[in-house]
């Protein structure tokens, strides 16, 4: 290779580089906003339903802000979904957040979702993480959770709701609630108590913030509906390099069938740890479930 090949050649490898680090640290994170569908097919369900997820907010400038999250409500009411459901993990928590906002703002946007099942939320790792007081006590109640309750949408800890059209769904408390060190993590997450809440003739839908549970959910449940990986925040080819699971890529992302059960794993629309996106577009995900 001649001087001036290898010269253009890294000119053209530092220009990439370049491009990559503001695609995915500016654009894709801050300024891309997608749909993403997924049909689940159940044996046996009643009726057609359109489920609309927002999971992993991550509210905080440069990335999300309130304008942001508004054009994020506005686009999910318009899917004429019959359910939302918002999946945790309300506020960033990355040491790049140029402004924070505070839970009382992003609740007041959130609080114009509509849909005519409802909006209900679970709450994620990071709402727990922030709440001090309530990892000092190990316990609730959470900030988070009394804001999204006093703004009309109900939060269900290990808890369940019959839907219009005898539809059951249920919420798991958050499995990583509390730092234990050395990397690892305790729950308020009560799965037997949950399921012992649904007859077994029930259709029922399950939110669980980490999608880890799914492995324990017993066939009787249709879909479980998790966030918190992000997708991995980077994912090439479809792997992620990093997953915030101990099932790593198995449950990174997207709609996971095994043993004749469902899971969506929603890519959600913030950013953390680092403030970058690259190949998992900020999302609303949608699922359309039927027989």
């Amino acid at each position: 290779m001649t001087r001036r090949g290898f010269l253009r050649g890294l000119l053209a490898a530092t220009l990439a580089g370049l491009f990559a680090a503001l695609y995915g640290f500016l654009i894709e994170p801050a300024l891309r906003l997608r749909v993403r569908r997924w049909r689940v097919q159940r044996p046996g369900w009643p009726a057609p339903m359109r489920i609309a997820i927002l999971s992993d907010l991550h509210m905080g400038a440069p990335h999300v802000t309130r304008d942001r999250l508004r054009q994020v409500v506005k686009r999910t009411n318009a899917l004429g979904a019959d359910l939302i459901v918002v999946l945790g993990d309300l506020n960033a928590s990355h040491p790049f957040v140029t402004a924070s906002i505070p839970l009382s703002d992003t609740v007041s946007i959130l609080a114009d979702l509509a849909a005519p099942q409802g909006v209900f939320a679970v709450l994620g790792n990071h709402d727990w993480w922030e709440d001090s007081m309530a990892q000092a006590r190990r316990s609730g109640p959470v900030e988070a959770a009394l804001t999204l309750q006093a703004g009309g949408i109900p939060v269900l800890q290990n808890e369940t709701v019959e839907l219009p059209g005898g539809v059951v769904l249920a919420g798991l408390g958050d499995q990583w609630a509390f730092k234990e060190g050395n990397g690892t993590y305790s729950g308020v997450d009560d799965l037997p108590g949950t399921l012992a809440q649904i007859p077994d003739t029930a259709h029922a839908i399950l939110l669980a913030h980490e999608p880890d549970i799914f492995t324990q959910v017993p066939a009787r449940i249709a879909l479980t509906l998790s966030g918190h990986t992000h997708g991995g925040q980077v994912r090439l080819f479809g792997w992620s390099p990093v997953v915030p699971s101990r099932y790593r890529n198995r449950f990174a992302y997207g709609h996971v069938h095994e043993d004749g059960r469902d899971l969506v794993v929603s890519g959600g629309i913030g950013c953390s740890i680092l403030p970058v996106r690259l190949g998992v577009v900020p999302e609303i995900t949608v699922v359309e479930l039927s027989a």
